[in-house]
């Protein structure tokens, strides 16, 4: 397995986003400084908490006056420190650049809800439409390739020492600082942080590709074992491999089955192209997962 990830004209993630660079760059500025706006615009002013770093910082600032953006600043630091030896060079490399620039964006646009002036008596039209700009901002970054770190440090590790998918990881990780909401702000604002969660999610996803929280790959190709391997070891995904035989020609082959989440849709989609540009495979939404890891 080792012989193909080191093989130095193979590195297929480095080929992918090599191809635009300036583009994927400005995607992800564009998309962390949405998510600045729609933090300090619609979200912090009315201690709506959507999770994450900034989630806690909301909390943080309520309970010690600690500016945000010092707090995301600090803690995402840490937590690179923390990514540099428990999940090595490569992946804290991934995500610093959004660890460091989303704070950086929480600083200049703090000053955003005293420009524009909303009213704060519809916190039910603010959550939703603050879920709307900070979703569209995360789609646009996780299309690019990129992450704001954070939380999706601790998700890893989680994931990665105790066993457990990322999707249980972030459930636990960010499922513990929204439920934290409803004993320092009440049950009330709890509530509002629960539809935020959800519209992000929803229109990150629509803005990535599709109408479902996954996609499940079916893949015909000659370098079956390079692309297994692609999914094993770098999208830590699993692969179901069938047994076929072609209508028309009659010869026997394989087909690999994958489910994966609608957020590692291009990096599998893109992967198959650059290990065999030939291969064959179609793409269809997967409403409902059960089992596996």
């Amino acid at each position: 397995m080792d012989i193909f990830f080191k093989t130095k004209d193979l590195k297929i993630l480095e080929q992918i986003y090599s191809k635009s660079t300036v583009k994927r760059h400005i995607q992800f500025v564009l998309g962390c400084l949405l998510i600045a706006i729609s933090y300090n615009l619609f979200l912090a002013p009315n201690n709506i908490v959507a999770g994450g770093v900034g989630g806690l910082a909301i909390i943080i600032n309520y309970l010690t006056k600690l500016d945000n953006s010092i707090f995301i600043l600090v803690a995402n630091i840490f937590l690179l420190i923390l990514s540099y030896f428990l999940l090595g060079k490569k992946k804290t490399k991934a995500t610093m650049l959004g660890s460091i620039l989303f704070p950086i964006f929480v600083n200049l646009t703090s000053s955003i809800s005293s420009i524009i002036d909303i009213n704060t008596d519809q916190l039910l039209l603010l959550s939703a439409f603050g879920g709307v700009v900070y979703g569209f901002g995360a789609g646009m970054i996780y299309k690019a390739g990129f992450t704001t770190g954070g939380t999706d440090i601790i998700n890893q590790i989680i994931s990665k020492y105790f066993k457990t998918s990322i999707g249980k990881s972030m459930l636990y990780c960010d499922g513990t600082i929204v439920l934290l909401t409803a004993f320092v702000f009440g049950p009330t604002h709890f509530m509002y942080s629960i539809i935020v969660l959800y519209v992000i999610s929803f229109i990150s996803d629509r803005v990535i590709l599709g109408v479902s929280d996954s996609k499940a790959f079916y893949i015909v190709t000659k370098e079956e074992r390079k692309i297994k391997e692609y999914i094993i070891k770098y999208l830590n995904h699993g692969v179901t491999v069938f047994n076929a035989k072609g209508g028309y020609a009659k010869e026997n082959q394989t087909v690999l089955m994958c489910v994966l989440p609608t957020k590692d849709y291009y990096k599998l989609k893109e992967g198959i192209h650059e290990i065999d540009p030939n291969s064959f495979f179609v793409v269809t939404d997967a409403y409902e997962v059960f089992g596996g890891e």
